[in-house]
């Protein structure tokens, strides 16, 4: 490496430092999600599997919370601290299949400077560890092509298993390397090699735990997941959403560089076959499936973060590599010179605004829902009220409200959701003595009055109400029900759709 390289590569570094700290200090201010906090929720029993997702997100949330405890710094320290790895994966990898270090060092800024990235390694959910393993994929992926070595299957099996262990739309890089074997006439020697097959084996040992777990528990989160894919009825108004959220989720000066590196790459302006080919279809391939799946079911824009590493390698190119004519140049020099700032500075707005709600006068948005603002206050209420009628147990309806409740409510306090017990199939149950006696139950008020309290208990005395606020904001008002003499089983063990 030459001076002028390990100039750009320390500087590189440097930058990727200063967005991790800045990630860091987000995290320690952010309140948890209700996702998160669900998810820490399983870091305290890990297992092969889980209802929604494989295990891997727990397992990071775990290594989090022994480090900085059962805290939002905690849950979220070991997800934003694997952008490193993430980012030298995706520079060793552009380096490779490029032959620049200024296409290596922007590609993983602007990998890191995307919401996808930024917001997805400090709120931890399965597509943190998925957006790495996808990086270290793609770099395994490039060293079988620069050294010819079959052992670098091995690797590639290893990233392909741990992405599988975070997220199953990782199934979808399987098709994607088979098609770039097939595409690049000098890689299907390959498809005849046992390494490439020994690489399949690796992830599928990888895997190996999620499908006993599922095996055990009537295959309920490959049917949940899978099931996605069936076409009930046709609405293709979704498909409207997908561009707009992809902008947003790619920042859009990256995602205008994204979209010209990926057109040059089509037309051949830059690279060789089969570095080409290989960010097309780590690229398209999921892209085709999610564009069809938006025909008839809405498409959350997170779910588009395996792509993320070639997209940010496609906007590299398309800013370094390209000879571009002069009025696309001056948008190519824009989009290069504005991408780091304009992704930064939309981060920390979504920050700001997420908790406190000033940039919307402090009306409602699409954060107040999802991100527990307001819930430390509103679960030392909850506190009070349980304490005041001596409840033994705290019920909640969902699983959002139930995990916000272990979180923030007394460490050791009994929480539980009553209903859907396959998502805590993992984790021990309230005992019988902490079910038989006076039960907190915690529900957003305007449901109203549920026929659960109705059919189940002998006595239901409104307790309270406790409003969760962002500033002046009434987010939601929750009320606060005694329970007493269950007329059965409090908890209802109804077994999933999935597993009828």
């Amino acid at each position: 490496m030459n001076p002028n390289e390990a100039r750009v590569a320390l500087n590189t570094g440097l930058a990727i430092l200063a967005l991790v700290g800045v990630r860091l200090i987000a995290a320690a201010f952010t309140p948890i999600t209700f996702d998160e906090a669900y998810y820490w929720m399983w870091s305290k029993h890990l297992a092969g599997g889980y209802y929604d997702h494989p295990p891997m997100v727990a397992v990071v949330i775990r290594l989090g919370t022994l480090i900085a405890g059962d805290t939002e710094f905690g849950v979220r320290l070991v997800s934003i601290l694997l952008a490193l790895p993430m980012s030298w994966a995706i520079y060793q990898a552009a380096a490779i299949l490029f032959g620049s270090r200024r296409v290596a060092a922007s590609s993983a800024i602007l990998l890191n400077i995307t919401l996808m990235a930024a917001v997805g390694t400090m709120i931890v959910t399965p597509d943190a560890p998925l957006l790495v393993a996808s990086s270290f994929l793609l770099f395994a992926l490039a060293k079988v092509l620069q050294t010819g070595r079959g052992v670098w299957w091995l690797a590639v099996g290893a990233a392909a298993g741990c992405a599988l262990l975070s997220k199953y739309t990782a199934l979808f890089f399987g098709p994607a390397i088979l098609i770039w074997l097939v595409a690049v006439p000098k890689l299907r020697h390959w498809l005849i090699s046992p390494w490439l097959y020994l690489g399949g084996l690796v992830a599928l040992l990888l895997f190996a735990p999620v499908i006993l777990w599922n095996a055990e528990h009537r295959w309920v989160s490959f049917i949940k997941q899978m099931g996605r894919a069936r076409i009930e009825d046709f609405h293709p108004v979704f498909i409207a959403e997908l561009i707009p959220t992809q902008i947003a989720f790619a920042t859009p000066l990256v995602w205008i560089l994204g979209a010209m590196g990926l057109y040059a790459l089509f037309r051949r302006r830059a690279g060789a076959l089969p570095a080409r080919a290989l960010v097309n279809t780590m690229f398209w391939v999921i892209v085709a499936y999610f564009v069809w799946h938006s025909l008839h079911a809405r498409v959350e824009a997170n779910w588009f973060g395996p792509i993320y590493p070639a997209f940010a390698i496609a906007a590299a190119v398309a800013a370094h590599l390209v000879e571009w004519e002069p009025r696309w140049q001056r948008l190519v020099d824009f989009c290069r010179r504005w991408a780091a700032p304009g992704g930064v500075l939309m981060f920390v707005l979504l920050v700001v605004q997420a908790d406190t709600g000033v940039l919307s006068g402090y009306r409602r948005d699409a954060t107040v829902r999802s991100v527990g603002v307001g819930w430390r206050e509103t679960a030392d209420g909850i506190e009070a009220v349980r304490a005041r009628v001596g409840a033994t147990c705290v019920l909640a309806p969902d699983y959002g409200t139930t995990a916000w409740l272990a979180f923030y409510l007394p460490k050791g306090t009994c929480v539980a959701q009553h209903s859907q017990r396959i998502r805590w199939i993992n984790m021990p149950e309230p005992d019988t003595a902490q079910l038989a006696g006076k039960l907190l139950y915690v529900y957003e008020a305007w449901l109203g009055d549920t026929p659960y309290l109705k059919d189940r208990f002998a006595r239901v005395e409104r307790a309270g109400e406790v409003s969760r606020k962002r500033g002046p904001l009434v987010i939601e008002t929750y009320a606060l029900d005694a329970l007493e003499g269950p007329k059965g089983e409090v908890l209802d063990r109804t077994p999933p759709p999935e597993a009828r």
